[in-house]
């Protein structure tokens, strides 16, 4: 192991022979270490700090840290609560295939812990390490205390005078007051019986996703008591698990829990990363979000809100960023892989020095690096196998798709993915584009994979804000999107269908606005997209005048309807079943605050209560009728003597769709489904019939007359849902008998039963 001297010395002359500039040391004073405790050999394996029973029985626990070209790894334990604590060093001196590992008797669970790393200091060559930075455990089941990022945190000197080689120059101030610490874990406690969990395992056509932040969703509930707000106890409430039933929705979405830290930008100008997107502890839920403790008790806590989540039927799906980490690109903080094996977790430039950043957050996990993909791999199995998690919603996929530079669906992460025996069984769904080249790939990901459906969210915006060209796009968005998943035995549930995410506009923020509104994020409102694909309806922003108001209202039902009336699966967003509203912030990652959370006395507002009401009755309809979810693509032939067929088009004139009405524009459409001619059998291996329904979607400014197709079609339609009416209890408007021809008023979805 080289000295602090000898290292600047070997850098400084490499950097003389190169012509670079030579590496310096902080000069920076450091309370010298206290002695070394000494370590029993352990074992490689697990990674990680795992409590158990050592030689004769001793309790202590074993400690394991993959650190590829590492000279030495020393174990730092801390005593006594906050940031702080006395530190004492355990010297790692076993190593197996580059892991350093030790037994360390009497070190149980609570313990707080993290690793001093030491290797050579030459960024010009990718190679970081600087053991005066205290690094999370990249395996660490819990984590206690929050980042906060002053200077000591970085491993170079931030205000060095030349700014271009400032990341170059190595700080050796000592950053372990100011970084979490990992904790030791105890396994096998009554939180980790699962015997008695049912995992609801709903079928991927029949499910229905609702995409939520644990802290945004508790915050404001009345119903949770208030020291419960904002945790995953909250939501393992009994109030608001209540709301997701009466919802009906068969899976919460979680957006990030992973440990993630927040960015030093935003820490500069008093906010917070809220939603997540900034992992920095794979294996640990974020502490923030627990209520009974953060040395070990948020692992419990998150189990017990998974299983009273299946106890109600509801799959719990994460939010993973596994594309990069909190460490950003050089000139980032170092808080644990950076000063692991710099050149070992990212991807770097050509130059060595810098990194490729193709997640635009400043670096990319270097993911066909084995030991890399086992810390994702070994990751995900833990979440599904311990932590109880039904799947997972990959952030930026695209990313981990790539080889070396481009995206390859034949790549080790999703060919790890598909042999493995737990994590090809669970729900695997891809945000299916990264910002490098190339990396857009939406219908691209293989089978096993379903994918969050942007041309979904886009067609169906244009249509009902009256923008698209003809109705092709809105055809195939409507009917599963064939165009993009009917290939290698892909189904329709490929397609994640969705209107809203968090990122963007909510959905009434979406009929509200034409402009961004992110002043509040200090980013001079340049952050976020301004591609909205939105329609104000006649006013910025909130306004008085009720026509505007009900027009909104309607148009909120009408994206509702569509959404649930699709081939697909349908995610909904929290919150936009109530009317929620960001204020026209389609950029809210940093507003940890009653902008981003759901607000509760929307559910007892007059104006907005029937948007619930309407919500919870499309999602029970869509649960009821098979015909609204298929499992198999539509083929569009006729299966019976009398032609009738699974799917057609209608035009208002109640004449099917030719070619030509398909590329001319149009506000109008009809859209037959057929509950006859549903492929595949139930379990009892009986045919699988249903009632046929017609779906009418005019997005004109004026009502058009629609003429019901008659036989084979139908004799009579009754129509169930018409979004026209502000409450759906309300009868919605009879019986019709085929050939009639009825009034559609402007903007409007109607939903007949076919008789």
């Amino acid at each position: 192991m080289s000295s602090a001297a000898e290292q600047e010395a070997v850098a400084g002359k490499q950097a003389a022979e190169d012509g670079r500039p030579a590496v310096a040391v902080n000069g920076a004073r450091r309370a010298a270490p206290p002695p070394a405790v000494p370590a029993w050999p352990g074992t490689p394996v697990p990674l990680g700090a795992r409590f158990r029973t050592g030689p004769d029985q001793v309790a202590g626990t074993n400690f394991a840290l993959w650190a590829g070209g590492a000279e030495a790894v020393e174990l730092c334990l801390f005593d006594g609560p906050g940031p702080g604590g006395r530190e004492s060093r355990v010297r790692l001196t076993e190593l197996t295939h580059e892991i350093w590992h030790g037994f360390v008797p009497g070190v149980g669970p609570g313990q707080r812990y993290g690793f001093r790393v030491h290797g050579r200091w030459d960024p010009w060559t990718g190679a970081r390490w600087n053991p005066a930075k205290l690094l999370l455990d990249p395996y660490a089941r819990a984590v206690d205390g929050d980042f906060v990022l002053p200077a000591e945190v970085y491993g170079h000197v931030r205000d060095w005078p030349q700014q271009h080689v400032a990341d170059t120059v190595r700080d050796d101030r000592d950053s372990a007051p100011y970084v979490p610490k990992g904790v030791v874990v105890h396994d096998g406690g009554p939180d980790d019986e699962w015997t008695y969990d049912r995992r609801p395992k709903t079928p991927w056509a029949d499910s229905v996703i609702y995409e939520l932040h644990v802290r945004g969703f508790t915050k404001l509930h009345p119903g949770i008591p208030e020291e419960l707000r904002g945790t995953y106890a909250g939501l393992a409430h009994p109030a608001a698990i209540e709301h997701l039933t009466r919802l009906g929705v068969t899976a919460v979405e979680l957006l990030p829990v992973h440990q993630f830290a927040h960015e030093g930008h935003l820490l500069d100008r008093g906010l917070k990363n809220y939603w997540g997107y900034n992992s920095i502890g794979y294996f640990a839920p974020h502490a923030a979000y627990a209520a009974s403790g953060t040395t070990g008790q948020q692992v419990g806590e998150f189990k017990r809100m998974v299983r009273a989540l299946h106890e109600a039927g509801i799959e719990v799906i994460l939010d993973v960023v596994y594309n990069h980490t909190a460490e950003a690109g050089e000139l980032g903080p170092m808080l644990s892989l950076k000063g692991i094996d710099n050149r070992g977790y990212y991807r770097l430039q050509p130059d060595a020095r810098r990194y490729a950043d193709y997640t635009g957050c400043g670096n990319t996990l270097h993911v066909v690096q084995p030991h890399v993909l086992r810390l994702i791999t070994d990751s995900l199995r833990y979440w599904v196998t311990e932590m109880g998690v039904d799947g997972f919603r990959f952030d930026l996929a695209a990313a981990l798709a790539r080889s070396m530079h481009d995206v390859d669906m034949l790549s080790p992460f999703l060919a790890v993915i598909a042999q493995d025996p737990v994590l090809r069984r669970v729900k695997l769904i891809a945000e299916p584009w990264d910002v490098g080249s190339g990396g857009y790939q939406v219908g691209a990901f293989p089978p096993l994979w379903t994918e969050w459906n942007d041309r979904y969210r886009n067609a169906v915006r244009d249509f009902w804000r009256h923008a698209l060209p003809d109705v092709r796009e809105m055809g195939y968005r409507l009917s599963g999107s064939s165009d993009l998943y009917a290939w290698g035995g892909r189904r329709p549930y490929a397609s994640v269908n969705f209107v809203t995410a968090h990122d963007g506009f909510t959905l009434r923020d979406l009929v509200s606005y034409e402009r961004k509104h992110n002043e509040a994020n200090g980013e001079g409102n340049r952050d976020g997209t301004d591609d909205n694909r939105s329609w104000n309806c006649g006013a910025e922003g909130e306004t008085d005048d009720e026509d505007v108001r009900a027009l909104r209202r309607r148009q909120l039902r009408n994206l509702l309807t569509t959404l649930l009336l699709s081939t697909g699966v349908p995610m909904l967003v929290a919150g936009d079943e109530l009317g929620r509203t960001q204020g026209g912030s389609n950029n809210a990652y940093c507003q940890d605050n009653e902008i981003s959370w759901v607000d509760w006395s929307l559910l007892d507002d007059p104006e907005w209560r029937p948007l619930f009401e309407l919500t919870s009755r499309l999602v029970a309809l869509r649960h009821q009728h098979p015909v609204l979810r298929r499992r198999a693509f539509f083929s569009g032939r006729a299966h019976s003597a009398d032609g009738l067929r699974d799917l057609a088009w209608f035009t208002a004139r109640g004449t099917e769709m030719t070619e030509r009405d398909w590329y001319a524009p149009a506000a109008t459409l009809g859209m037959y489904l057929s509950g006859r001619d549903i492929p595949g059998r139930d379990e009892r291996g009986d045919p699988i019939v249903d009632d046929s329904f017609l779906a009418v979607l005019h997005a004109g400014d004026r009502p058009v007359s629609f003429v019901l197709p008659g036989p084979p079609w139908a004799e009579r339609y009754e129509v169930i849902v018409d979004t026209g009416r502000e409450r759906q209890a309300e009868a919605p408007g009879g019986t019709h008998p085929a050939g009639a021809g009825i009034t559609v008023p402007a903007r409007t979805v109607l939903l007949l039963k076919v008789g």
